[in-house]
């Protein structure tokens, strides 16, 4: 799996574990700080709207039940069944 330069994160994963993790391996965290953090970490919101536009992405493909619920026992009949609802929400 290729190196990411940038993690898009939610305020879940804000713990210093994490970020530490992430850093020595060469990635910068973009993850809001938590309210109790008494030290703001750097933040970008910009960068993160790309998070928040695969989230709504991954919520759309949840709409339909067999996506959600994977009733696909193999891989391959998963990844065509996500293709289709895929191909029904977003260009239909």
């Amino acid at each position: 799996m290729p190196a990411s330069p940038i993690l898009l994160a939610d305020k879940g994963y804000d713990s210093n574990a994490i970020r530490h993790k992430d850093e020595g391996k060469g990635t910068m965290p973009n993850i809001p700080p938590r309210a109790n953090r008494r030290w703001k970490n750097c933040f970008s919101p910009f960068l993160y709207r790309d998070r928040n536009a695969i989230e709504r992405m991954f919520g759309r493909l949840k709409d339909f039940r067999r996506i959600a619920t994977r009733y696909d026992r193999s891989a391959t009949n998963f990844l065509a069944a996500v293709c289709i609802a895929a191909t029904v929400s977003y260009w239909l």
